[in-house]
């Protein structure tokens, strides 16, 4: 993780992180107004919390009007703010003839906390904001991250079919490619080539994987929907092209086939997506740089976040237990 002054990306991923939050609210314990069912704070008070002057928080919006706005940052105006003056105008000695006033909500609050520089107590939480997101990760992934892939509902059903592609695949290169059994292995990592721009081995090597690992295991669903998808068109390719020329295909013909069918318009969203994914979540959960993805690093959505480390998130033990009729069935087909 960057600097969270200096990186948009992590402090969203910090942002959009529900768990994250809860507990940072808990160890703050800084009170605020509740309205609309969010607690609100004014400048004055955020002023006061970082020990900065008005002047600065004014600066800050200005500079980064979007990204507050983003968070929850606003501005109440007509019937809002006379619903605010209502609640909590005597508290803060508002004027009758106030027109607008710009609020913060815990969200945005904490985001200027992020970017402040002239505050030593800004800095401090910036710190302990970084130790609240490792131990929420350690806590819920048990302690390693490497499998928090697993964590995802879809994971259970798209890992348990993706042998009955895997082996049309292999069925495939046995039978329509003149080459020897090491093209198992060269044809499975030029595949993730084309779909994440890495080889099964650079792939193991940025997570720290050993020999023994099997690199799908750690892969999300999408990533190995779409390796399926590939892998299964890819069969039908192959066939085609060898039937065409009533021989098996040489290994420059299976080259120029497989180019073909990675430039294909059909993938190129599905292709997108995948790298995306890979890349944001891969950093914002495992703390994993992709170098050859690094133009594809996203934010890690709230529905990620949920999705991976919220209630429906669960080991994929857990998922197996409850789903051991199923479970069964599929693997005995």
């Amino acid at each position: 993780m960057k600097d969270l002054t200096s990186s948009n990306i992590d402090r969203q991923n910090v942002l959009n992180n529900t768990t994250v939050l809860e507990n940072l609210r808990n160890y703050l314990g800084v009170p605020g107004m509740l309205f609309q069912e969010e607690y609100k704070y004014t400048k004055q008070q955020i002023s006061d919390f970082y020990q900065i002057d008005v002047a600065t928080i004014e600066r800050y919006l200005e500079n980064n009007e979007k990204e507050f706005k983003h968070n929850g940052y606003t501005v109440l105006k007509g019937k809002n703010l006379k619903e605010f003056k209502k609640q909590f105008g005597y508290i803060l000695n508002l004027s009758s003839n106030t027109a607008h006033l710009g609020v913060f909500n815990f969200r945005s609050f904490l985001n200027i906390g992020m970017l402040l520089v002239e505050s030593e107590i800004a800095k401090a939480l910036r710190s302990k904001i970084l130790d609240i997101v490792i131990d929420s990760l350690n806590e819920k992934a048990g302690g390693s991250t490497k499998y928090i892939n697993q964590r995802d509902e879809d994971f259970l059903s798209t890992i348990l079919k993706e042998p009955h592609y895997r082996k049309e695949f292999t069925n495939s290169l046995n039978l329509y490619l003149d080459l020897g059994n090491f093209k198992y292995p060269i044809y499975t990592s030029r595949i993730y080539e084309c779909i994440f721009k890495e080889n099964a081995t650079e792939y193991k090597k940025i997570l720290n994987l050993s020999e023994k690992d099997n690199a799908r295991d750690t892969m999300y669903s999408e990533v190995l929907k779409l390796i399926a998808s590939f892998e299964n068109g890819l069969s039908h390719e192959m066939k085609e092209k060898s039937q065409s020329l009533g021989r098996k295909l040489t290994k420059h013909e299976m080259d120029v086939l497989l180019y073909d069918f990675s430039i294909h318009p059909l993938f190129k969203p599905l292709i997108e997506d995948a790298r995306i994914k890979m890349a944001s979540r891969d950093y914002g959960f495992r703390k994993v740089f992709h170098e050859s993805l690094k133009n594809y690093i996203n934010t890690v959505s709230q529905s990620d976040f949920e999705r991976f480390l919220g209630e429906k998130s669960k080991a994929l033990e857990d998922r197996i237990d409850e789903n051991i009729d199923v479970f069964k069935r599929l693997k005995n087909r």
